[in-house]
């Protein structure tokens, strides 16, 4: 039987409109930020400005950090008696306490390890600085979580994200193995602030946590111990706005980094000691004034890993105190020049590229005293302010809607200045003095309080622009600004290409530098190319007159291009300026014994020996006396004494 129709038809559904992917973009970003939201934009962005070639090789310090690390190395060969957690008792470079050459940072040689554990070895450093590049991308999105809860304002948090994804300034340490320690602190210091918005009761586990992240992974984290007590004070009313309790969150937070940081330095003490340092002593301090007894006391309890002292790297190193702290201002003020304007990006600024300042007032240390100590200033005296007039302002109508109020906006900012300043403090040379006079991996840290202000500057120039009826000449100047960032971060990321592009790339940037041209020399040489490396190589020597490595690598390029009677002044001037410099001693040596320039009853020989014998008790002594005497049984010098080759791993004595 057949069945009955019905009695009206069905309605179809309605269509729904098709968004155009503009449109689909717009909502994307117009949504609350939330962690995976901005994680995405994030690590596309950092992937396409910092990602390195996947045939890159081993750069600069890279091959100290892993080809030559010990402990990482280890991860390959499973007979080894160094175990993973052998990380906290050695140095950054893999070595014991009596061998160090400072920068005790254990997580990063713990992720090296791993990678090298699964694979990823000699072949590439593509995937080591890969990780650098998501790490960085998590951050952007930290920073812009961060400021969304600060400012509850969407357009100044996405804003200040790109700010910080896009910095060309932090492209060294995001495109360099070697920068996965100022990453990684970067990650523990935004943690560190975000633990901030937990409850009471939850901050303070998650606050010890993000300190010992980064002080296990760079030291100049330390800078998370005053100012992370401060962000609570200065940002608890937006926070926490129904119960701030602003200065109990301020002494817990305090409480716990301070603890954390004790922790740090007593467990290092114990598991990596160092001999304390003679100008450090109570003896060599007993005279001082108090406040020069009270620095040197807590340097001693610091302990810190004697450091390379070699002023071809820092000359401040041998700079009266005002002439070192104005030029450590100096270059304080022209990374901060570089943070807006990053027309010259470099990998290394040796001497003399940034010599020790003529004068100690001049205008870049005008600009770099002002820049430093006026935040620091300005900021408890905007963050008193705002309290006094926040106790007589009526509270906002809607405080989960609305944005953060001009009034409780103010501290913050100066908080995010003054960030800048502090976090830098540690490494400008000014209190200690470091390795390096200058690098721009050093900014990773303040680039984290300096994308605050400028993610909030933007937003609020747009808006003005628009209010204005002027908002695409805003929009143009936001792009513009951003598209110089990313030009000049992808260009820069393209100079890690390999280690001949890279040195080339940098003795181009910093022409004054002995270094970025000795090294290019040794890229040439390293690829056959003699008649290039020599003249690099002059170069650097005319920059460096009085360093031995210059010297000594001229001498040994001309006695690899068999003019070794050549070579032999220039080797004799190497060995007096560093007698106890073994792997050049042992490089100069090996070389002319190949090109027989060293025979027995040879000019050159008895050369040697006068120089020699005016260093007793030096390397020099030693080596030219043991390879005179034995080199016939060793063909040349000692070989557990000669030099390790380039781009080699340590050897099996090491």
């Amino acid at each position: 039987m057949a069945q009955p129709e019905p009695s009206h038809a069905e309605e179809p559904l309605p269509a729904v409109p098709k968004r155009s992917l503009v449109a689909q973009v717009r909502d994307y970003f117009c949504e609350e930020p939330s962690l995976l939201g901005a994680l995405l934009p994030s690590c596309f962005v950092s992937m396409v400005l910092f990602t390195r070639s996947p045939a890159t090789n081993f750069i600069f310090d890279e091959q100290e950090a892993l080809l030559a690390n010990p402990y990482v190395r280890a991860a390959a060969d499973p007979g080894t008696s160094i175990g993973w957690l052998q990380a906290f008792k050695r140095d950054f470079w893999g070595l014991t306490p009596d061998r160090t050459i400072g920068s005790y940072r254990p997580l990063p040689d713990i992720v090296w390890r791993a990678l090298w554990k699964i694979g990823f070895r000699e072949q590439s450093a593509f995937p080591h600085a890969y990780i650098n590049v998501l790490i960085h991308g998590l951050n952007g999105a930290l920073v812009v979580v961060l400021v969304s809860r600060w400012t509850r304002d969407r357009l100044a948090a996405w804003l200040a994200g790109a700010a910080f994804v896009t910095m060309a300034v932090l492209t060294e340490a995001v495109s360099g193995v070697v920068g996965l320690a100022d990453v990684l602190g970067g990650t523990s210091a935004l943690l560190a602030l975000l633990a901030l918005d937990l409850p009471l009761t939850k901050m303070p586990l998650a606050l010890l946590g993000a300190t010992l992240i980064g002080l296990y992974s760079k030291e100049s984290a330390l800078c998370l111990v005053p100012l992370v007590p401060l962000a609570a004070l200065f940002t608890s009313q937006i926070t926490h706005p129904e119960r701030p309790l602003r200065w109990a969150r301020a002494a817990v937070a305090a409480l716990v980094t301070g603890a954390a940081f004790v922790f740090y330095v007593e467990m290092r003490r114990r598991w990596f000691p160092v001999s304390v340092p003679s100008e450090l002593t109570v003896e060599a301090n007993a005279h001082k004034p108090l406040a020069a007894r009270a620095f040197a006391a807590a340097l001693r309890w610091y302990a810190q890993p004697l450091l390379p002292h070699d002023p071809l790297n820092n000359p401040l190193l041998e700079a009266s105190p005002p002439y070192r702290i104005a030029g450590g201002l100096r270059v304080y003020a022209r990374g901060l020049a570089q943070v807006f304007f990053p027309w010259r990006l470099s990998g290394d600024y040796s001497a003399p590229q940034e010599p020790i300042p003529l004068h100690i007032v001049f205008p870049a240390s005008v600009v770099g005293a002002c820049a430093l100590v006026l935040p620091i200033l300005a900021c408890p005296v905007v963050g008193l302010v705002a309290w006094l007039r926040s106790r007589r302002a009526p509270p906002p109508s809607d405080l989960e809607t609305d944005r953060v109020s001009a009034l409780d906006l103010a501290p913050m900012v100066a908080f995010a200045l003054a960030w800048v300043a502090v976090s830098y403090i540690p490494v400008s040379n000014i209190p200690v003095l470091l390795p390096t006079v200058r690098a721009e991996r050093f900014w990773y840290f303040p680039a984290v309080g300096l994308s605050v202000p400028m993610g909030i500057a933007w937003a609020e120039l747009l808006r003005a622009l628009r209010r204005d009826g002027l908002l695409p000449l805003g929009v143009i100047a936001c792009v513009l600004f951003f598209d110089v960032q990313c030009f000049a971060a992808r260009r820069h990321a393209f100079d890690y290409t390999n280690d001949l592009t890279f040195w080339d790339a940098t003795r181009k940037a910093v022409p004054r530098s002995a270094k970025a041209h000795l090294n290019y020399s040794v890229m040439l040489g390293a690829r056959g190319d003699l008649a290039g490396r020599l003249a690099s190589n002059e170069v650097a020597l005319q920059l460096a007159p009085q360093w031995p490595m210059a010297s000594v690598y001229l001498g040994d390029t001309l006695c690899r291009m068999h003019r070794a009677p050549e070579a032999v002044p220039h080797f004799v001037q190497g060995f007096q300026l560093g007698p106890n410099d073994l792997s050049l001693v042992a490089l100069g040596l090996q070389c002319l014994w190949d090109e027989h320039a060293i025979d027995e009853g040879g000019e050159a020989r008895s050369q040697l020996q006068v120089v020699a014998d005016r260093f007793p008790g030096s390397w020099l002594k030693y080596i030219v006396d043991d390879t005179f005497a034995n080199g016939d049984d060793y063909k040349g010098v000692n070989p557990k004494y000669r030099p390790r080759g380039y781009n080699e791993g340590p050897k099996k004595d090491e």
